[in-house]
């Protein structure tokens, strides 16, 4: 059976990021739609697995451990678990990426 999450059917939120957990629908991944302004970013924190992000629009600097990068536009990184990460829109724009976790259910520490 295909599962579709609609959009315009999701709870009235503030935030225009998705967040999708693939356990619920027999998926082995889970993901975040990141869609933040200048400035904003998630705290920095840890998982027990990778986390893939692809930058689909817009300029983030990308901390992971001891490693900052600028990524922009299609560029892929890819964080080891127990890697603490975070990273934080450094353009003028808004900034998208897809953060692509390697579990059904996701788990994280916030470390700040």
């Amino acid at each position: 059976m295909v599962h579709i999450l609609r959009f315009a059917d999701r709870p009235p939120s503030k935030s225009r990021t998705i967040r999708f957990e693939g356990g619920e629908y027999g998926a082995a991944v889970s993901f975040f739609a990141v869609d933040i302004g200048p400035g904003e970013g998630p705290p920095l924190h840890v998982h027990p697995y990778s986390e893939t992000w692809i930058v689909k629009r817009g300029k983030g600097r990308f901390t992971a451990g001891n490693e900052v990068i600028e990524a922009g536009p299609n560029d892929i990184l890819v964080v080891p678990p127990n890697v603490p990460h975070k990273f934080l829109n450094v353009g003028e724009d808004r900034l998208e990426v897809m953060c692509i976790h390697d579990t059904p259910v996701m788990e994280q520490r916030n470390l700040e």
